[in-house]
């Protein structure tokens, strides 16, 4: 079937193709009669017209289209969704940029995948990208002219506008809450360490904890794998082969935790009674989980309602200086930590 052009309804209406155009653009410099306006939507809905977006992009320069790139930091694993942090981030972003009148493309990237081809391939007004370390590919985006804003990423640079937490900060409060209440044999539970980030961030947190209250560094109570329910079930049998005997955890995501209280259950290892857990996010399955987790609460949400407000400003150019937000964190005590204080 022909697609209807702006031609066609002008045909119809009996008026030229500008003033069609004028009247779907709510044209301001343009002063249209009450009867044309309506005549035209009328000849709009009755030939089920839809405006050609690419046609209209090119004259614009704008796509309305916000690029979200998820790089694939551990390669051979599936893409993110495994993760509810993504979700609820992803989620956030969807919404606020709907709300604005934009569209999302998101891609995964493979390790080795440039983000400038997906950038310039694709026409965006602007691209989030989740986090990141510092790259090549990374430095390749300073010769896009949209705005970039990086989630969780400890990259510093002036061509990229940031949005983040202190997780050092947020592995210390994790840790310091688990000494507060009588723990010193403390494990450490997360994804990869990667210098520059967020793991690595919160294992720094994790160690000034451990150094304040005068407790030597053990480091088989480390247990670093990927970020997934699955690590965290291959975890506690690390545990239970390692023999250290912990009577706390502090695991770097929610959803590791998840994981690790699920293999321990196999085990026969019961929380908070034997293992007394705090892990990191606060996910809305943390409150869901048996006992329910208490973890470091960052609000998820606002962080992708923030990076969509960031790009949508600097688009308008109504904020032209580099954005840095740093969120608040706080501790949500539910279920998952016994109280060992004598």
């Amino acid at each position: 079937m022909k697609r209807v052009s702006i031609m066609d309804v002008a045909r119809e209406v009996g008026v030229s193709k500008a003033t069609v155009s004028y009247v779907l653009n709510h044209h301001p410099g343009e002063t249209i009669s009450a009867d044309t306006t309506a005549r035209v939507w009328d000849a709009v809905k009755r030939l089920n017209y839809v405006p050609n977006l690419n046609a209209r992009s090119l004259i614009s320069r704008k796509t309305n289209m916000i690029g979200v790139i998820i790089p694939q930091t551990e390669p051979g694993k599936e893409f993110m969704f495994a993760n509810p942090f993504y979700g609820e981030l992803l989620s956030a972003i969807e919404y606020t940029a709907r709300k604005s009148g934009y569209h999302l493309l998101l891609t995964g990237t493979e390790t080795d995948q440039s983000y400038i081809n997906i950038a310039r391939n694709r026409g965006v007004d602007g691209i989030i990208v989740v986090g990141t370390y510092p790259s090549k590919n990374l430095a390749e985006l300073r010769s896009i002219d949209v705005p970039v804003v990086l989630i969780d990423s400890y990259v510093r640079d002036p061509a990229f506008h940031t949005i983040g937490i202190d997780d050092k900060e947020g592995g210390r409060l994790a840790t310091s809450y688990l000494i507060e209440h009588g723990h010193r044999k403390i494990a450490f539970v997360s994804g990869s360490l990667r210098e520059h980030g967020v793991n690595d961030k919160r294992y720094s947190g994790y160690l000034a904890a451990l150094a304040q209250a005068g407790i030597a560094f053990n480091e088989k109570r480390v247990y670093a794998g990927t970020v997934d329910f699955d690590y965290g079930i291959c975890a506690a049998k690390e545990m239970a082969e390692r023999g250290q005997k912990e009577t706390a955890a502090f695991i770097a995501a929610d959803v590791l935790a998840m994981g690790l209280v699920k293999g321990l259950h196999g085990l026969g290892v019961r929380i908070p009674q034997d293992l007394s857990i705090v892990s990191f996010d606060d996910v809305y399955l943390s409150q869901m989980c048996e006992p329910s987790l208490t973890t470091i609460r960052q609000d998820i949400s606002a962080k992708g309602r923030n990076a969509v407000q960031v790009i949508i400003d600097a688009a308008a150019q109504t904020e032209h200086k580099k954005r840095e937000i740093i969120m608040p964190i706080t501790l949500v005590e539910r279920e998952s930590v016994e109280d060992r204080r004598e």
